[in-house]
C-alpha cells in the first residue's frame, strides 16, 4: 500500500522516512505515515484535542519497542527462560543542577526514566546482563549520543 503526500513523495518508497502532515486547518492533530504504517500524534486537551499520542510518547513509544525487542532478540540467541518484557518510561524536566552526572549545568535537562521488567526463571547474572543490553538498544544508543538534525525547505 503506498500514499501520495502532498509533496508528491511516495509515503511507503523508503524504509526510515516518516511523513508528518496536518490534518486540518486547525489544532494540533498530526497523521503520520511511517512506510505502510499510519499513526496519529496530537497534544492534550486544552491545547490539543487529544487524539493521539503527544510528540514526547512517541519518542518514549520508540525506545520501548526497540528496549524490549533487544532484550527479547538476546535472551532468545541465548537460550534464556524469557517470558515476557515490559518496559514503563517516563519522561520529565530536571535542573541540571540537580544532575551530578551530568556535564550541563545550567538551565534543564531532559530525564527518561526507563524501568525493566523481566518475567521468567532468570537468575541474578543474566537479569543483570539483560539489563546491560537493554541500554545498548540502537535507540537508546541514538538518543544518548551526539544527534546532528539538518532542516531544510522543500
Amino acid at each position: 500500500m503506498t500514499t501520495q503526500g502532498e509533496t508528491g513523495r511516495d509515503a511507503a518508497s523508503s524504509e526510515g522516512t516518516v511523513i508528518v502532515t496536518e490534518t486540518g486547518a486547525d489544532g494540533y492533530t498530526r497523521q503520520i505515515a511511517a512506510g505502510r504504517h499510519r499513526l496519529v500524534a496530537d497534544e492534550p486537551s486544552p491545547v490539543g484535542d487529544d487524539t493521539g499520542p503527544t510528540p514526547y510518547d512517541l519518542v518514549l513509544a520508540g525506545l520501548g519497542a526497540c528496549t524490549s525487542m533487544t532484550v527479547r532478540m538476546y535472551a532468545d540467541r541465548k537460550r534464556w527462560p524469557l517470558e515476557k518484557v515490559r518496559v514503563t518510561l517516563r519522561h520529565s524536566r530536571i535542573h541540571a543542577k540537580d544532575c551530578a552526572a551530568c556535564e550541563t549545568t545550567n538551565g534543564y535537562i531532559d530525564q527518561i526514566d526507563c524501568d525493566v521488567e523481566l518475567t521468567g526463571d532468570l537468575d541474578d547474572t543474566q537479569r543483570q546482563r539483560l539489563l546491560h543490553i537493554a541500554e545498548r538498544c540502537p535507540v537508546h544508543q541514538t538518543l544518548t549520543s551526539e544527534v546532528r538534525i539538518t532542516t531544510s525547505l522543500s
